[in-house]
């Protein structure tokens, strides 16, 4: 992207809520990169777990590509597999568990039988109990322990069914004394940072210290995004929210972890947690899964992704659908188009001044509020913040105004981070130094941005002494005359 002062080139999304895609097979060339952000992607997603580091870096090379050509700033962030719990291998490669049966797990190597099988992984031995549950292959079949020492645990087969080599292992209601990031996440860690994510996404986080642990590491280079997925997370959420830069709904795990009527429910409640705490929210996992194959979802995916975005969900996520799915754009512009529609309805809006947001006693969450209120009143066409750190627009975005948020900053780091932030449409532009430059490229900005014209209003918030971090302290309503680009 250009260092130029300002850009004329405007592209600007018709929605609040942001498309996140996952990167693979389907959709890792210049081409199909482009034509995923022209059809409304907003921040890629490249999983950690599969392919290899070489694969990565084309993939940077063609988003920062892409990025350049469209002048608008793009988020890459880089999952991280995290711990793979599996039991070992069998004689014959499956056996099948019948239902009220007893079935050992051990630290054995030797192939299984029907009757027991490795499990190499001493940490599950030490965290379990008489009546942990422990689930494998996603769920599908269901143990319960009765018996256990430091090397094996006999379990009485609750849901049997056919079980294979090397299938999952979940142990959903015990923390298991594992921490978050393996030797091949701290690798894929450096590699993703050297690189230029901008997001990290850390799986298997059980508790707030798995997030202290990957923030000492990332030293600031990046945000964390801590992915929900076990229900001691959702146990602990507040103190993950406190260290996190955002939150994932990862719908995956937390559906084999949890019982799957759960679901609906923590993910509305983590969705207002994030809110409240004005951290960006991604709500993930089988949105639109069966356009994996088919040019056109169910009615109940349409569904699902208009209730997260009417929840108030920063981004929705697309993960194989766009990553080896047969339909990567149509998956996209079905998204696209959902987001477009609950967000033009009456209603969407009305419920988020019905949300229960506190604020802390400070002069910035003040004039962040206010800028809502009066942007409101007066019809104002854009709400546009200054920021250097970010902060002044993760404010703006957690009161959901109805007018887009106009984020100027002189961090293209900064910049690209927002991507993933609901309602913020940012660029990158030089910093400001008077309070006559501030409104002067404000107004620029919103006509070169095609948010506003000759005519309209803006309402502009931002921090004086300027470039002082989170010091919101100003809020001006400006009027466009139509001669700023003269």
């Amino acid at each position: 992207m250009s260092d130029a002062e300002e850009s004329d080139f405007g592209i600007s999304r018709d929605r609040k809520t942001r498309i996140v895609a996952t990167l693979g097979p389907a959709s890792s060339g210049l081409d199909e990169i482009r034509a995923l952000f022209q059809a409304g992607v907003d921040v890629f997603r490249l999983n950690m777990s599969h392919g290899d580091h070489a694969d990565k870096v084309q993939l940077f090379k063609n988003i920062r590509a892409v990025e350049a050509e469209t002048e608008r700033p793009i988020a890459i962030l880089a999952d991280l597999q995290g711990p793979k719990l599996r039991v070992g291998t069998f004689k014959d490669g499956k056996v099948e568990l019948k239902q009220g049966e007893d079935f050992t797990l051990d630290l054995s190597t030797e192939p299984g039988t029907d009757k027991r099988v490795g499990l190499p992984h001493k940490e599950i031995f030490a965290a379990i109990q008489e009546g942990t549950h422990i689930l494998l292959d996603d769920g599908k079949i269901r143990l319960n322990v009765e018996e256990f020492t430091s090397t094996t645990a006999r379990c009485k087969v609750v849901v049997g069914g056919m079980l294979s080599d090397r299938k999952g292992v979940n142990v959903p209601n015990a923390v298991l004394p594992l921490a978050a990031l393996t030797p091949k996440d701290r690798k894929d860690l450096t590699f993703a940072l050297k690189e230029g994510a901008d997001w990290i996404a850390l799986s298997f986080v059980q508790r707030a210290a798995d997030v202290a642990e990957a923030r000492k590491l990332v030293g600031g280079k990046a945000a964390i995004m801590a992915k929900i997925e076990k229900p001691a997370a959702v146990t602990s959420l507040d103190e993950i929210l406190e260290l996190a830069d955002g939150v994932m709904v990862a719908r995956g795990d937390l559906g084999v972890e949890e019982p799957v009527e759960n679901v609906p429910g923590i993910q509305k409640y983590i969705i207002a947690k994030a809110r409240e705490a004005g951290k960006p929210v991604v709500v993930a996992t089988q949105m639109l899964e069966s356009m994996i194959n088919s040019p056109v979802p169910t009615r109940a995916e349409v569904s699902d992704v208009a209730t997260a975005v009417m929840d108030g969900a920063d981004a929705v996520m697309l993960s194989a659908e766009s990553a080896v799915g047969e339909y990567p754009i149509e998956a996209v512009a079905v998204m696209n188009r959902v987001a477009i529609k609950i967000e033009g309805e009456p209603t969407y809006f009305a419920n988020r001044k019905d949300d229960n947001i506190s604020m802390n006693d400070t002069t910035a969450e003040a004039i962040t509020a206010a800028a809502r209120q009066v942007s409101g009143s007066i019809g104002a066409k854009a709400i546009v913040t200054f920021t250097t750190s970010g902060s002044t627009a993760l404010r703006a975005a957690r009161e959901r105004p109805s007018a887009p948020i106009l984020t100027l900053t002189p961090q293209m780091s900064i910049a690209r981070r927002l991507s993933i932030v609901w309602g913020l449409h940012t660029v990158k532009t030089k910093d400001i130094n008077t309070f006559e430059d501030m409104i002067g490229k404000s107004k620029r900005m919103a006509m070169r941005q095609g948010l506003a014209g000759p005519g309209d209003r803006i309402v502009v918030t931002a921090g004086v002494p300027f470039g002082t971090p989170g010091a919101t302290n100003v809020l001006h309503i400006a009027w466009i005359s139509g001669n700023e680009l003269k």
